[in-house]
């Protein structure tokens, strides 16, 4: 790479400094599966399913294709340079400091609003084990989700060392659940349902076929697909914290993807092949109904405590994300000044602990509207992904762009997609943003209430901006220096 290039990425090093680099291959990869693997799929499946039918798979598909788009551009950016701010910093660096603020907002409030969808949907795994004993009758929903907030947020204050590894577990333990159910179900549909129900295609043909409500109350749901998608783009964020990126982000890009389109799609084509799909309900998991459609006494209890687990798993992962989101907008100017607050161990805790005051708030929304509480979250955080993929796919497109002109150079794992793959990710997001007002009433009132972020975006960048300023002219200070001192030694040779 030219001075240009390496300018560039050496006026970015404060992003990172100070943090801890104990990240290793093997937990950077389930980190990644573990936190997409959430509850998007583990419980909101279940309402989907019911009212998409079996073509909640071929959905499943088609964003699986989409985030692959994503996750390799996203792959070039990090071996081009490594950052926690992830794909913030690039908004940053191609876009200006406005576009950074911004996506670095959204961003952080998409993971603010699934960590109170994760610990929604914990305690609605708990409060299903009410039919085994009656002392959770006494226990309201919304005091569990504070519970799990508390025990989540104590261990992300945590060595990023000690987080990767309870990541680790978290992880392996719900995707051995997820394989243990494709194995059953594969069985299932080959020998038959122990309870005489019909299995295989034969049960899509007599529910109705791919499509049993129509087209637009199938295609209307894909924003909650795309939520289940959302955490794939952790790579980025832990990049900041893994040691070799140049041999560990590549193999993680090609593994992670594959491995959660195998997850996604075939589960979901399973539970249409196994169970009709009038059978699966808002607020269950369709992977307990299926377990339970078995009427053995522990199969679906034992499934729902793997399910807590996944939960907790993806609210693990989402404080991490938040925590280092905010870490990098402060040192930018963009958040504020308790964010870049680290500890000992190069925790940085300001953000994490701001990350936990939204998540107490998401408590209040488990008491006011408990029923309707996962709903809500669900689709504000789907916005924020999309939002999260737009910058993502823009940021690409002008890295290609002017790496035509010589100001960039590609690196050896250079996106196979180019900058038209970066354009379908945008023109996706759009259609998924239109479908979105049609589903009445979450999605519309959704829509309908993020236009309020426009005044609230306006006011927060003219506070910030002073301090923002004055970082982008020390970064600009940094880069020229750098350059000056290349030039001199290309000289002296």
């Amino acid at each position: 790479m030219g001075p240009t290039t390496n300018g560039r990425r050496e006026s970015y090093l404060d992003e990172d400094q100070g943090l801890s680099k104990g990240m290793g291959q093997r937990q950077l990869q389930m980190i990644a599966i573990g936190s997409a693997i959430g509850t998007g799929l583990l419980l909101g499946t279940g309402s989907r399913l019911e009212q998409a039918g079996p073509f909640l798979a071929v959905l499943y598909l088609v964003c699986g294709f989409f985030g692959y788009i994503i996750l390799r551009g996203l792959g070039e950016l990090i071996v081009y340079r490594p950052s926690s701010g992830s794909f913030v910093s690039y908004a940053r660096e191609f876009y200006g400091e406005k576009a950074a603020f911004v996506t670095g907002w959204l961003y952080w409030g998409n993971w603010a609003m699934t960590i109170i969808a994760d610990s929604t949907a914990v305690a609605l795994y708990i409060l299903w084990f009410d039919r085994y004993t009656s002392i959770l009758d006494a226990i309201p929903q919304w005091a569990l989700a504070l519970g799990v907030v508390v025990f989540i947020l104590g261990f992300n204050m945590l060595s990023v060392k000690i987080f990767g590894e309870l990541e680790y577990w978290f992880s392996l333990i719900k995707i051995l659940g997820l394989l243990v159910f494709m194995a059953l179900g594969i069985w299932v549909v080959l020998t038959g349902h122990p309870q005489g129900y019909d299995t295989g295609f034969q049960l899509i043909s007599e529910g109705g076929g791919w499509l049993p409500n129509g087209l637009l109350p199938a295609i209307v749901v894909i924003q909650g697909v795309v939520f289940a998608y959302a955490g794939i783009e952790l790579v980025g964020t832990t990049s900041g914290e893994t040691k070799n990126v140049e041999k560990i982000i590549p193999k993680a890009v090609n593994a992670v993807l594959f491995r959660i389109i195998f997850f996604y799609f075939g589960s979901v084509l399973l539970l249409t092949l196994v169970l009709p799909h009038t059978e699966y309900i808002a607020g269950v998991s369709p992977f307990v109904t299926f377990f339970d459609s078995f009427g053995i006494g522990v199969a679906a209890p034992i499934f729902q405590l793997v399910l807590i687990t996944a939960a907790l798993s993806s609210l693990n992962a989402g404080l991490y994300s938040t925590g280092r989101v905010m870490y990098n907008m402060s040192i930018s100017g963009s958040g504020p000044k308790f964010g870049k607050a680290l500890s000992k161990d190069g925790v940085p805790y300001g953000g994490i602990l701001l990350a936990g005051a939204i998540a107490f708030a998401g408590v209040f929304l488990n008491f006011v509207v408990p029923e309707m509480a996962f709903e809500i979250v669900l689709n504000l955080a789907a916005l924020g992904t999309m939002a999260s993929w737009a910058a993502i796919s823009m940021a690409h497109w002008k890295f290609v762009k002017l790496s035509k002109t010589g100001e960039y150079e590609r690196s050896s794992y250079a996106s196979p997609f180019n900058g038209w793959g970066d354009i379908a990710v945008v023109i996706f997001i759009g259609v998924v943003i239109i479908l979105m007002a049609f589903d009445w009433p979450v999605g519309t009132y959704t829509l309908a209430a993020s236009l309020l972020l426009i005044p609230m975006f306006w006011i927060g960048w003219k506070a910030c901006k002073p301090e923002v300023m004055a970082q982008l002219e020390a970064r600009q200070s940094r880069m020229k220096a750098y350059n000056q001192g290349s030039n001199s030694q290309e000289s002296g040779e």
